[in-house]
């Protein structure tokens, strides 16, 4: 726990650091709302179940690092509302939300700390709220910003998950997690496509819980670029394949296809 803390500590200097240096420069700031759609997702028991995922995400980059935060709101349309009522809060829907600041240690040395095809080495963090098994999740580490040929950005990260801060009965034991995030722009004739997404691995901790794999990409199409304002509108499908799902071995292995539209402003 004193680790924790002086870690914490530690980030928050960073973090004020970066935002009171004067010299500091902002890359990109974007900000999206999206809807979802599938009658396939898994559930506790062992069910499938339809419901609709409303999400906000934004994401901004900076010289000294990243930061992407987003927020679902799952509304349940079958028997899951039924079944759990007021197990999941207000009536059956859950709500969930993630961020997730990566500091550049290049930024923070001074030093090019680019090698190969490594880009930068980054301190993360991240922290999880809500969702199936109500999560209240601290997770930090390191992580590696690659250069890849034709990707936007391509992500790898490592980290210590400090599981359930809330000290709640029920709550997970600590473990480890590796994340792959990307993003892939695609020209076919006159249409634009966007392939992003990543892959979450959790260990399993003995009996407490399995390990969990979340491979969950997007593949989009402008809409917008059609009318001349390409990168606001987008239209397609998202694909989920979670074993383990929350690390519970009592959901079923969840391959689920959402329809997706995604607003950016």
């Amino acid at each position: 726990m004193k680790f924790l803390k002086t870690s914490l500590m530690v980030a928050c200097a960073c973090a004020a650091l970066a935002s009171t240096n004067a010299y500091a420069e902002k890359f990109y700031g974007d900000s999206s709302i999206s809807l979802l759609y599938s009658d396939h997702y898994e559930t506790f028991g062992g069910t499938r179940d339809t419901a609709s995922v409303f999400t906000f995400e934004n994401a901004t980059g900076h010289d000294w690092g990243d930061t992407f935060l987003f927020f679902d709101r799952t509304m349940w349309h079958g028997s899951s509302q039924e079944r759990y009522g007021n197990a999941f809060s207000d009536g059956g829907d859950q709500f969930y939300g993630e961020f997730a600041p990566n500091l550049s240690l290049s930024w923070l040395t001074g030093q090019d700390l680019s090698f190969g095809p490594i880009k930068d080495i980054r301190l993360s963090g991240q922290y999880e709220y809500g969702g199936g098994t109500s999560a209240n999740n601290l997770m930090y580490g390191v992580g590696l910003s690659w250069d890849v040929p034709g990707l936007v950005y391509f992500n790898t990260n490592f980290y210590y998950v400090n599981n359930n801060q809330s000290g709640g009965a029920g709550g997970q034991k600590d473990d480890l997690q590796a994340t792959v995030s990307w993003k892939a722009p695609i020209e076919s004739g006159s249409a634009l496509f966007v392939f992003d997404g990543y892959i979450d691995y959790s260990s399993a901790v003995g009996g407490d819980h399995g390990a969990d794999f979340h491979f969950n990409p997007q593949l989009k199409l402008d809409i917008g670029n059609f009318a001349g304002n390409p990168g606001v509108l987008y239209a397609g499908f998202e694909y989920s394949y979670w074993r383990n799902k929350f690390g519970s071995k009592a959901i079923d292995t969840e391959n689920a296809i959402s329809a997706l539209v995604k607003f950016h402003f």
